[in-house]
């Protein structure tokens, strides 16, 4: 079965690359340092394919920094497969205190030959660079929340809070701030220019939403945004970035398995008789499991479509609306017996959060099950 195939682990880095090729059965590898740049790898796929003589040529690395772009790489130089690697799910020896970057890719190979290592999906070019435009407003929503913490703790300190309004950074609150003067011209210098730095957070944000807008109306998201949008919770930034995030949801054969990859399961570690449950795991794509938690806020309220719900929903399949409204009920339904249970607010809606990616799978998916079933 592995006679006629080159297994070939790399561990790749910025500026080098380790590589550890082993051929159908083989015990040592043959091992080599390359750099990483464009031509080093050109000449290091065709060594590859050379040497195989004919044979087939499997590569892996473990997904990091480096992205996707040496797998594209190499297998646009030649007849090579190359795969990314989880690097969370690769089997580890617990007595094993020895890491170089040599041992990592002769592991690799190995792991690779013998079938025990979980393949990354890799997203097409243009869903990457959403899912970065998306990535990119996050970042910037971060930055915005950092200028606003630094004005409101240097206000503290002078002891002045705002008491016009519950809520901060509302239209009286910003007039509030641009009332306040102060005695030392270095004071007034420093607060002016974290106005001025959370305003050009506000207009990066503003340029970004409608960078993503246009995305959303692209050929390849136009679709599968319209079908989420007819959730509760989930207008067009939220479902394009799920969209982004969970590029390729035919891969999930069962929404278990997408709430799995998204982290929302209970943990668990039992033995024998003994069975030890925690909280979920937290593994898998982070961004999406935050989109999901705050989208589920919105179900602790009564099942209804307001204006905006139902202006969205025009257009929509009918049976994309079936999916939202059943999850709307559900999930509310679900959220009140948490809470009554005696469960914590936010306990239930990470529970009402796992079951959301449920009906968004069934959702995006819904053409695909109605061809099978026809």
């Amino acid at each position: 079965m592995t006679r006629n195939i080159t297994w070939v682990g790399m561990d790749a880095h910025k500026k080098a690359i380790n590589v550890a090729a082993l051929s159908g059965s083989q015990v040592q590898p043959q091992e080599w340092i390359v750099e990483n740049k464009p031509a080093a790898i050109r000449r290091l796929v065709k060594k590859l394919v050379r040497e195989a003589e004919g044979g087939e040529v499997r590569c892996c690395y473990e997904a990091g920094p480096c992205g996707y772009a040496l797998q594209r790489q190499i297998e646009a130089e030649g007849p090579v497969i190359c795969e990314v690697i989880a690097p969370a799910l690769i089997p580890r020896k617990p007595g094993d205190r020895i890491k170089t970057d040599r041992r990592d890719a002769r592991k690799l190979a190995e792991l690779l030959r013998a079938g025990l290592l979980t393949e990354v999906h890799a997203p097409t070019p243009e869903q990457e660079a959403v899912r970065d435009l998306c990535r990119a407003r996050e970042d910037a929503k971060t930055d915005l929340l950092r200028c606003r913490h630094r004005l409101d703790k240097l206000l503290l300190r002078r002891g002045l809070v705002f008491g016009g309004s519950k809520k901060a950074w509302t239209q009286s609150h910003r007039q509030w701030l641009r009332t306040l003067k102060f005695e030392h011209p270095s004071e007034q210098a420093v607060v002016e220019d974290y106005l001025l730095a959370i305003e050009h957070v506000e207009e990066r944000i503003k340029t970004l939403e409608q960078r993503m807008l246009s995305a959303a109306q692209s050929e390849a998201f136009a679709k599968p945004v319209g079908w989420l949008r007819c959730f509760r919770g989930i207008d067009t930034v939220t479902a394009l970035s799920l969209v982004a995030e969970l590029h390729g949801l035919e891969r999930f054969p069962s929404p278990r398995e997408l709430m799995a990859y998204v982290g929302l399961v209970p943990s668990e570690y039992s033995s024998s008789e003994r069975i030890r449950r925690g909280g979920i795991t937290k593994a898998g794509n982070t961004h999406a499991r935050r989109l999901l938690i705050e989208a589920s806020w919105h179900y602790r309220h009564p099942p209804r479509v307001g204006a905006a719900l139902k202006q969205r929903r025009e257009g929509q399949p009918t049976a994309v609306i079936a999916i939202a409204d059943k999850a709307q009920q559900r999930l509310y339904r679900r959220q009140r017996h948490l809470a009554a249970r005696g469960k914590a607010p936010a306990t239930a809606v990470v529970a009402v959060a796992r079951e959301l990616s449920g009906f968004i799978w069934a959702a995006v998916l819904h053409e695909h099950h109605q061809h099978h079933t026809n």
